[in-house]
């Protein structure tokens, strides 16, 4: 899964395709380099970001979603909001990916049930703005999982079918860098214990700065850009565990990690 952000406030890409053209043309750009599918996506969940409105979040995201979708693109919009979801579809995405589960907008599981897309159901305990501060956990394994099934319940309650859910763990979502690396190592339980397709999205988030911050001798996390051959590994690892995607912004090396992950599946078999 590449990531489009059509926002100008990413905290892995900065605005560089704000502008529908360019956003449209970095997909297709991230197809040829080994996406199955992109994720749209047109209000930033960095840590402490604040929310953009319902009109604004249609403008960035519809016609990218529409012109993706004619270049015989597999395209998800990442939103929390139904509308968007509705008319993204209605536009030619496939897939709904909801960072809150269908929790930040109570009409979001019943439009994506009538839509009949799939539904990414991510581990979420609150808004951007103040999601730090939910970073608490007695056993950070178990309690995600017990709040992802949760989340799927809410879902198959409001109509979306079984199979059509995805699970996400959240990495980076009121989590810290501790909460995230025991959540990658236990992919596997998550996988088993929720029965639904995973999705990790690790793509150069906070914790893989921490992790190479610690093994440097200023210990200062690299930005965001030079996080991504540690987001390839993280691909590796997912692969391995099962995962069903990996969701990144940089999709060569992920790609290549993944296909040589499965190599080495069917060699052992």
């Amino acid at each position: 899964m590449g990531v489009v952000n059509v926002t100008p406030d990413s905290f892995s890409d900065g605005g560089r395709w704000f502008d529908t053209q360019a956003a449209i043309k970095h997909g297709l750009y991230l197809v040829g380099e080994g996406a199955d599918l992109i994720d749209v996506g047109g209000e930033s969940t960095r840590p402490g970001a604040t929310r953009v409105d319902e009109a604004e979040e249609l403008r960035r995201v519809l016609p990218v979603v529409r012109g993706l979708a004619d270049e015989g693109v597999v395209v998800s919009v990442d939103t929390m909001r139904a509308s968007v979801a509705e008319q993204a579809v209605a536009a030619g995405a496939v897939l709904v990916n909801d960072v809150s589960g269908g929790q930040a907008d109570p009409g979001m599981v019943p439009a994506v049930a009538a839509a009949g897309v799939p539904f990414v159901v991510m581990h979420w305990r609150g808004q951007s703005i103040d999601m730090n501060n939910r970073a608490v956990y007695g056993d950070v394994v178990a309690e995600v999982i017990d709040e992802l099934r949760a989340g799927v319940d809410r879902a198959v309650e409001g109509g979306i079918a079984p199979e059509r859910i995805v699970v996400d763990p959240g990495l980076g979502f009121a989590k810290n860098a501790e909460h995230d690396l025991a959540l990658v190592a236990r992919l596997s339980r998550l996988r088993a214990e929720l029965g639904r397709p995973l999705l990790v999205a690790a793509s150069r988030k906070r914790f893989l700065g921490r992790v190479l911050a610690a093994e440097r001798e200023n210990a200062t996390p690299p930005p965001a850009r030079e996080r991504d051959a540690a987001t390839a590994a993280v691909s590796a690892l997912s692969a391995r565990e099962g995962a069903w995607a990996v969701r990144v912004h940089e999709v060569r090396a992920s790609a290549d990690a993944v296909r040589v992950a499965r190599a080495v599946e069917a060699a052992t078999a």
